[in-house]
């Protein structure tokens, strides 16, 4: 008998995100199961309960899907979900809170790209400002950055404690060096600017955290890359649809996020589809997100 592909999509939160429903559908799951109210506590009888029922061969129909809006949480969940296997009874996990994992890595990937193409560089080194840093897409574009040399600075617009609080709860969670910046004020955020090699913007939909006058201020700037979609642009001068663009008067080319999207998009249908075409259980987190990436990126030439 032909098994019909399940994802059983977890989320500490009281609603799971259409997004990523639509996205399981699409990437060939034909029972989509939304559990609502998830601790981590209950990770492991959930899991189980999804593994036992479907035999050996069933197994590989099944996949667990972790959401919410903390990063940290749901690594522990995927965490909590491969220690509850029983080979063979054991199927795919993927982690993707408020799609910050995959959004997260495609940004990373699209400025190590344009580092490359525009300025024949790499992160290594680099100085990386991450503007609206302590929300969900900026600690893991940190952590991806840090992991690849760059020197990172998570910024707050609320203010230097809540920043450094931020960095410091991160970098000890996934083990890499992030610090804190409070940027609310205009003379702190032109100076972290001054000295930026590469800015993301990963603030809140709708919120520009670099002005023109702003921009003006980071002399010595590379690549500038926005997650906002929503008017108006996170970076003044970077559109949502620029992928290496020119920033006017600069040497530094912007990213925005319809072509880092396009990207998200791509890796999380690419993580989904490879869950349910696997011969052995994979367990997905930011990392492997990146790697895709990175690969789909490559691809492009």
């Amino acid at each position: 008998m032909e098994r019909s592909y399940i994802l059983h999509m977890f989320t500490p939160g009281k609603q799971m995100s259409p997004f990523d429903i639509n996205m399981a559908v699409d990437a060939g799951y034909q029972v989509v199961v939304p559990y609502c109210g998830v601790s981590l506590d209950e990770i492991t009888g959930l899991t189980q309960d999804a593994i036992f029922s479907r035999g050996p061969k069933g197994v590989k129909a099944t996949g667990i899907f972790i959401g919410g809006r903390d990063v940290m949480l749901a690594a522990d969940m995927l965490a909590r979900a491969r220690k509850a296997m029983v080979p063979p009874f054991e199927v795919s996990v993927i982690a993707d809170p408020s799609g910050a994992y995959t959004t997260a890595a495609a940004l990373v990937a699209c400025v190590e790209r344009q580092l490359g193409v525009a300025h024949g560089t790499d992160l290594t080194g680099k100085r990386v400002l991450i503007l609206g840093g302590t929300g969900t897409v900026g600690r893991i574009a940190g952590v991806l950055a840090a992991g690849l040399g760059a020197q990172v600075t998570l910024a707050s617009h609320r203010d230097q404690a809540n920043a450094e609080r931020a960095a410091a709860e991160t970098a000890q969670r996934f083990g890499c060096s992030l610090r804190g910046a409070g940027t609310g004020d205009e003379a702190s955020r032109r100076a972290a600017l001054a000295e930026a090699d590469v800015v993301l913007a990963t603030a809140a939909a709708g919120v520009q955290v670099m002005s023109a006058d702003d921009r003006a201020r980071a002399a010595g700037l590379l690549v500038a890359a926005d997650v906002n979609a929503v008017p108006p642009e996170g970076i003044a001068g970077v559109g949502v649809m620029d992928n290496g663009k020119p920033i006017a008067g600069m040497r530094a080319v912007g990213i925005g996020a319809l072509a880092v999207g396009n990207v998200k998009y791509q890796v999380e249908n690419g993580l989904l589809v490879a869950m349910r075409n696997a011969d052995k259980p994979l367990y997905l987190g930011f990392a492997e997100a990146f790697d895709k990436a990175r690969e789909i990126l490559a691809a492009k030439g």
